[in-house]
Formats: C-alpha cells, sequence, structure tokens
C-alpha cells in the first residue's frame, strides 16, 4: 500500500527498520522540513473566532490538515502524518483524569485536583478516566477521524501522554510534588504505578485504532515510525531532580513503560537533565534518546561528549539542529543509529543537504 503523499512509504519504513536495527543503508536517517508558500491553489485556512473552536471545529481541523499536506515536501525520512491544528500540543491525560483546562490559540494549561493536604490524603486508586469527560469523549472522535483522514494519504499522530513526574505535578501542581518527593516518597511512587497503568492502557486502546493505518506500527510525536508500538518516555520533571531521586521515585515505572513498548526513544529535555545519561543507557530495553538542550540553548553538538556517551552506549542517537550543522555532525558522530531533524527553505536546498547526507555519512 503506498500513501499519495508519499509512493515510495515502502522503502521509506524500510530505512525506519533498519534505523532502529542500527543498520547501515547508506547514510545516516534524516527527516528535512520544507514547507512551501501558501498560493491561490492552496491558500492559508482562516481560523475561527472562538479558542475552543481551533481545538474542537473538525471542519476547520480537516482543512488545515489538507492544507499542511499540499504545503510539505517529503524527502528523506520525512512522513506525512495527519496532526490536526494544534491538538495536542499539550499532555491531554490530566485532563482526561479530570483536570480543568484552559486554553490559548496554540496551547493549553492544566489546573490541578489535588493540590492540598499531603499526597497520602489521597488514595492513587480514585485517579480515574470518567468515560463522560468532555476531553475523554472528544479524544475518542478526534482518533477516529484522524484515522478516516488518514487513509491512502498519511499515518495519523499519536496522542499525546504525560511523562514520569510530569503527569502527577499536573495533578498537584510541581512546587506540591518537589516537597512530596522528600516528604512521602512511597506515596509518589504509588500514584506514578497508578498513573503508568492508565498511561499504557490509553495508548493500548489509540494504537489498535491506528496501527493498520500506521502499516502495523506507530509513530511518535517526532513524526517518526516503528513497526510496532513506540513513543517517547520522559521526565521534564526529572530535570529538578538528582540522579538518585529520579532512580529511587521514577525509574521503575520507566522500566515498565519500556517492558511494554516495542521501539523507545527517551526525550532528554533540557541541560539539567544530561545528569541522568549513564543512568539512561544502562536500561538495555531503552533503544535510543532524543538530547535536546532546550529553549536558548546552543546546539545539541555544542554538548557533544553528551551525544558521544550516547552512541558509545549504543544507543539510537536523535538531534534536532540546523542545516548548517549538519555536516559537523556527520563529522563528529557514527551514522549508525543517528537520526537527525532539520529543515530546509526549499526542496532544492533540502535535495542537495540530502546529497551531503549521502556523501559523508560514516559509520563505526
Amino acid at each position: 500500500m503506498n500513501l499519495e503523499y508519499r509512493p515510495d512509504i515502502e522503502e521509506t519504513l524500510e530505512r525506519y527498520r533498519m534505523w532502529w536495527n542500527r543498520e547501515d543503508f547508506g547514510r545516516c536517517a534524516i527527516s528535512i522540513i520544507v514547507t512551501k508558500p501558501s498560493s491561490p491553489d492552496n491558500p492559508p485556512v482562516k481560523a475561527p473566532i472562538e479558542v475552543k473552536n481551533r481545538w474542537t471545529d473538525f471542519d476547520y481541523l480537516q482543512a488545515l490538515y489538507e492544507q499542511r499536506l499540499k504545503n510539505h515536501v517529503f524527502i528523506a525520512e520525512t512522513l506525512p502524518i495527519c496532526h490536526l491544528g494544534n491538538y495536542p500540543a499539550w499532555d491531554w491525560q490530566p485532563i482526561f483524569l479530570g483536570c480543568p483546562v484552559t486554553l490559548d490559540e496554540l496551547t493549553a494549561w492544566a489546573r490541578p485536583i489535588i493540590e492540598e493536604g499531603s499526597l497520602e490524603d489521597y488514595d492513587p486508586n480514585d485517579i480515574k478516566i470518567d468515560p463522560d469527560n468532555e476531553w475523554w469523549v472528544l479524544s475518542q472522535k478526534y482518533h477516529a477521524f484522524i484515522n478516516e483522514l488518514s487513509k491512502g494519504k498519511s499515518m495519523p499522530w499519536p496522542p499525546v501522554l504525560g511523562g514520569l513526574g510530569d503527569m502527577l505535578g499536573a495533578l498537584r501542581t510541581t512546587n506540591k510534588l518537589l516537597y512530596d518527593i522528600i516528604d512521602t516518597p512511597e506515596a509518589v511512587k504509588q500514584f506514578e504505578e497508578r498513573l503508568m497503568t492508565i498511561t499504557l492502557e490509553v495508548f493500548e486502546q489509540f494504537y489498535n485504532i491506528h496501527r493498520d493505518c500506521c502499516f502495523g506500527g506507530s509513530v511518535n510525536w517526532l513524526n517518526m515510525w516503528a513497526p510496532g508500538k513506540t513513543y517517547m518516555p520522559q521526565s521534564d520533571f526529572s530535570y529538578m531532580i538528582s540522579t538518585k531521586m529520579f532512580e529511587d521515585l521514577f525509574i521503575e515505572q520507566l522500566i515498565h513503560e519500556l517492558d511494554y513498548l516495542d521501539y523507545s526513544l527517551y526525550h532528554l529535555d533540557g541541560i539539567g537533565s544530561f545528569r541522568h545519561v549513564d543512568l539512561l543507557c544502562s536500561l538495555g530495553n531503552l533503544n535510543g534518546i532524543q538530547v535536546l538542550p532546550g529553549a536558548g540553548k546552543p546546539s545539541p553538538l555544542h554538548y557533544i561528549d553528551v551525544l558521544k556517551k550516547v552512541q558509545a552506549a549504543g544507543k539510537n542517537l536523535q538531534i534536532d539542529i540546523p542545516p548548517e550543522d549538519v555536516a559537523p555532525a556527520l563529522e563528529n558522530l557514527s551514522s549508525k543509529g543517528l537520526f537527525i531533524r532539520t529543515w530546509c527553505k526549499n526542496e532544492e536546498d533540502a535535495n542537495g543537504l540530502l546529497k551531503l547526507v549521502q556523501n559523508r555519512s560514516k559509520f563505526y
């Protein structure tokens, strides 16, 4: 089966299979994002006036999806993905669990629901998804909708789920959780166990909806495909704690998540989280790590020792870098298991960059 916007999809997915297996297909893996300007044949889509409708009006979201597909060029490992509007540009799961939500044009915030008193005052088993929750109901409709839209054109985007500590921080507030990990660490672990159970149940439901449109596999929120269950485990909360605390409180549930997934790429976000690289690299069932220095920080190549440590541990490595950094990356890193995301102004520049990658990739 081919896709309208990616007629060579079978060859493209074979390269993904080889990348996950750290095999040599002649170059590193690379996604080059090229966005064409709007044209009279494909004009910009007018957004609804009401902010909530920009998240919930499926007619608008479908028009935006079709406009975006036509405005993108899909080169190398870049995939056509059905991602409607900004939905979801934030972690949905706390909203599914009852947190009120504040919507903005580009993002949203969950408001806590267990912030009073001690964490020990609450029963983790009381945390559950109400089947009548407005956003849970909408999410079922949304994923069924994007599945239908994707057929023959693209692959549906996954739900964005909460990370280790991140979801509990949304339910509790991050400040309160920082006290909880000192005052009531066992309660934190109990809540993390409960939240991971819910997370994997939610993932399983949406994976079963989308896997046929994803060629028997799935995509993560970096628009990367795998021939099975894939997601990006993460813990932005870990930026604020020591590696010992991270290991004591969260590593058990991370291992649980990795055991469930067939293919995993850990989202290591922020230089404060880099202290955990040795621990993450010690996890045998973790396939790879995305190293992301964070907003306002230098290119990942500025932290070349961290990148090399990931590769030396036999893990796949994913980095987002500007096009001018691609040549230095290929010079300093092995292309074995390397996945670069970058962008170009036009298709000609993208093809030139791909040729450079083909000529300079080195495997060792």
